[in-house]
């Protein structure tokens, strides 16, 4: 009986409740955009940069994060990297090293990082390809290297000269060689570019001495979504190694996501803000309007709990009228953004080609974000209801039938 009465109750005042739902929507929608946009944009960052460099997880000697020394180093064999490749959420696991070396040319030198990985899974992962600008890229058993941009620039060597490797290799020994230079490749970051070299896998462990042992494995998963269960069962079967994810990899780009995401969530807390006190006006102006109305239900013996109550069930009903109205504007919307991303222009494109990467802005699509939101919205109506309650609960009965605006 209550709910028909409520829902009866619901459209006497028919523009009234279609603004309040309205208003609902507006807000899920509005609201749902922003986070599906923003989390979108965050994972697609994240999963380029990973590429680019360090991975979404590391497996490392628990001292190279420290000391980034040659000696700290972890086994590359099948047997040791088998219980890893058992994990569904992992689509590629690749073994690298990583380290310094002094990089010469005929007359000057200049100290170089030095990054080997095996050629075929670096190009299916990364796509370094696409930064080859001059030359061939290498293959697995090539006694060859590339080469950044600037560092050849600043060591005035070209395509097929000789570049002198120089350094410390595994617990002390000598390293040292004299490679041709197969290929040449700009980054987009300087940083990088400046003092780049790139070795086939097997090559560098002959150079540093390092046998079949790696600096680290670089791991990358289907979804984000995988990140902290991945990194905690890969904790589980190797206890003896270090287990670092992204934010620990790159602490600048997660400090910059993380303030990125704290502005973003100010501004939700203003539009949540602005549809709460728009929510509570409505049933505050709902309460003092039907005064009368309670007032008599009263006297024919209904009790505070039950006209509680029914003005709860009528609020839920006007929120799951914004919640299907907001969702059935706003799931085809973000369908639409998912499949067919906004690209951009200008500058900006111009900056996140020359980095690789592609020109969107992504939308990520979630049942939890949905529900998040849902949740949010629903939580906004409780919070906006309990003061309409609480009046009733001191409704005074004689004001309530004279219709009085301070029955309490």
């Amino acid at each position: 009986m209550l709910f028909k009465l409520a829902w009866r109750n619901l459209w006497r005042q028919k523009r009234r409740s279609l603004l309040t739902a309205s208003a609902l929507a507006l807000a899920l929608f509005l609201s749902l955009l922003t986070r599906c946009i923003q989390e979108g944009t965050y994972s697609h960052n994240i999963d380029n940069a990973a590429r680019f460099a360090t991975g979404l997880i590391q497996l490392q000697h628990p001292q190279f994060h420290h000391t980034g020394s040659i000696d700290d180093l972890v086994e590359s064999n099948d047997n040791f990297i088998a219980k890893a490749k058992q994990l569904q959420a992992i689509t590629h696991l690749l073994p690298r090293i990583e380290s310094f070396a002094l990089a010469a040319g005929e007359s000057s030198s200049k100290a170089a990082m030095v990054m080997a990985g095996i050629p075929g899974k670096e190009q299916d992962y990364s796509g370094i390809t696409k930064y080859l600008v001059e030359g061939e890229f290498i293959q697995s058993q090539d006694k060859q290297v590339l080469i950044g941009q600037g560092l050849a620039d600043y060591l005035k060597l070209n395509l097929g000269d000789d570049l002198v490797l120089y350094g410390q290799g595994y617990r002390g020994q000598t390293a040292a060689g004299l490679y041709p230079i197969k290929g040449i490749l700009s980054f987009p970051t300087p940083g990088l570019d400046d003092k780049f070299v790139y070795l086939p896998l097997t090559l560098a462990q002959s150079f540093f001495s390092t046998g079949d042992k790696v600096t680290h494995h670089v791991i990358h998963l289907s979804s984000l979504d995988a990140l902290n269960r991945t990194r905690d069962e890969l904790t589980e079967l190797y206890p003896q190694l270090a287990v670092r994810d992204w934010p620990q990899l790159a602490p600048e780009m997660a400090q910059q996501i993380w303030l990125d995401k704290a502005g973003g969530q100010f501004m939700m807390l203003l539009l949540y803000a602005i549809v709460g006190f728009a929510l509570f006006a409505t049933l505050m102006m709902t309460m003092l309007e039907r005064q009368r109305e309670f007032g008599v239900m009263l006297a024919t013996g209904m009790s505070r709990a039950r006209i509680q109550i029914l003005l709860t069930i009528e609020s839920i009903f006007i929120a799951m009228l914004g919640v299907i109205i907001g969702l059935s504007i706003t799931i085809p919307c973000l369908a639409l953004l998912h499949l067919y991303p906004i690209r951009l222009t200008g500058d900006a494109a111009q900056m996140l080609l020359s980095m690789g990467w592609d020109p969107i802005i992504p939308v990520k699509v979630s049942a939890e974000l949905i529900g998040h939101q849902i949740l949010i919205m629903l939580s906004l109506l409780t919070l906006c209801l309990s003061y309409p309650i609480w009046r009733i609960q001191k409704l005074s009965l004689v004001d309530a039938l004279k219709g009085g605006q301070h029955a309490t």
